[in-house]
């Protein structure tokens, strides 16, 4: 019998079509798993069974339904937030994947702290506070014990978004009220998320960022890269936009991250599946910032190509996210041995997207192998800290670290955005 996968996602978008092609080259069959609506009878065509994602355990329940006349072999989650549901989902059906209180804890950067910290890691100190409180009063009353400079953010939105570097009482204020405004926005609201009535603030860590995707499977960890990013990301906002891999880190340096992110999995007790983590290099050691029990987000799986003797050559990331939940063993897989890196292209003034010019250009770049442009004319651009989205991605190949990153910054600077301004809405 063919096998089934099923695909939790809340858009079709690039990732969700880059699952879809590698399932089809396995011969694995595709059902979604969606909440992208519940009035509408199969909105997008694609036989999606409709789910709400913040109700975890009645979207399982539904699943389970569904599968006792369409066995379902495997489930992959996309994004954050289906990864509660699929983890339920796969419980009921007895399938390998992260436990449902590991998913959870993963999805609230307050939980994941406090099993982090309870486990001996280096972490930030952390508080958190309801939306509601005045963020004049947690500094007049001496409220905040994490000191400055600090970092403010929600607790479950990802790339970024909402995170914001406070140096004083003013800016501490000032950074309040605006991801309580995010925060409070309808497409935030929307989500329904018990999180979002918290901002937390936590101790600003200094050093160098980088980036681990990986796979867990039946609890051995197995790190397929590590990413540096070689931008400086010390605030205000912490937008990331070069990822380049393998990591220029000490060798040394490089087993200190593997033995530290083997402690973070097990205390955060995720056991089948991927993960992508970022963390903190510095004179103290390794401090893990955020571990996501899902892969890597947008279109930057497509700086990794691995090599398997039981998958073959030129594999994707998706495939063996694929082979994993189907039960498969993926540990032979290796990372090519040429450097490779993505520059997610980013929005750096408010605006209407016009259009774009000298892509040609750019592709010409040594080194450069795809240019994705994924902004639409007519698009709203909003950066961070309020923003959710890239103008797209440019993807590189090449001997060496430094030459990859070289071209990323070659081809982003040839390319020429065209920007209106955005009318006020009154």
């Amino acid at each position: 019998m063919r096998q089934r996968l099923i695909i939790l996602c809340t858009t079709t978008g690039y990732q969700t079509r880059a699952f879809v092609e590698a399932a089809a080259e396995m011969g694995v069959e595709v059902v979604f798993g969606s909440d992208r609506c519940h009035v509408l009878e199969d909105p997008w065509q694609d036989h999606a069974l409709p789910l709400r994602f913040e109700d975890p355990e009645s979207s399982a329940q539904h699943i389970a339904v569904y599968a006792l006349k369409n066995p379902i072999h495997g489930i992959v989650a996309l994004g954050d937030r289906p990864t509660p549901t699929a983890a339920r989902a796969a419980r009921l059906l007895n399938l390998p994947s992260h436990p449902p209180v590991a998913a959870d804890i993963c999805r609230d950067k307050y939980r994941s702290r406090e099993r982090l910290r309870d486990a001996g890691l280096n972490i930030p100190e952390f508080q958190r506070f309801p939306l509601e409180c005045d963020p004049h009063e947690i500094v007049k009353q001496d409220r905040l014990k994490v000191g400055f400079p600090c970092v403010l953010k929600p607790l479950a939105l990802s790339a970024s978004r909402g995170v914001i570097r406070a140096d004083d009482a003013g800016q501490f204020i000032q950074s309040y009220e605006r991801i309580r405004s995010l925060l409070r926005a309808p497409d935030v609201q929307v989500m329904r998320e018990g999180t979002s009535h918290y901002i937390q603030a936590e101790s600003y860590i200094g050093g160098r960022e980088i980036a681990v995707e990986g796979l867990v499977s039946r609890g051995e960890v197995k790190l397929l890269a590590i990413f540096d990013k070689p931008d400086p990301l010390e605030g205000p906002y912490f937008e990331e936009t070069i990822y380049i891999t393998p990591t220029r880190l000490k060798a040394d340096v490089q087993e200190e991250v593997v033995q530290t992110l083997k402690r973070a999995v097990a205390a955060l007790r995720l056991f089948h599946g991927p993960f992508h983590a970022e963390l903190r290099v510095n004179a103290g050691g390794i401090w893990p910032l955020e571990i996501a029990a899902r892969s890597i987000g947008g279109l930057c799986s497509r700086a990794l190509r691995f090599c398997s003797p039981s998958l073959g050559e030129n594999v994707s990331l998706e495939k063996l996210i694929i082979a994993l939940a189907l039960g498969e063993d993926v540990q032979d897989a290796r990372r090519e041995p040429r450097a490779s890196g993505v520059m997610m292209i980013p929005i750096e003034k408010e605006g209407i997207y016009q259009g774009v010019e000298s892509v040609e250009e750019a592709r010409q770049t040594p080194c450069v192998e795809e240019i994705i442009i994924t902004a639409k004319p007519s698009q709203r651009l909003v950066p961070l800290p309020e923003g959710a989205s890239y103008l797209g991605f440019i993807f590189a190949r090449g001997s060496a670290p430094e030459e990859v990153e070289q071209a990323l910054r070659s081809a982003h600077q040839k390319l020429k955005f065209r920007v209106s301004p955005a009318l006020p809405v009154m």
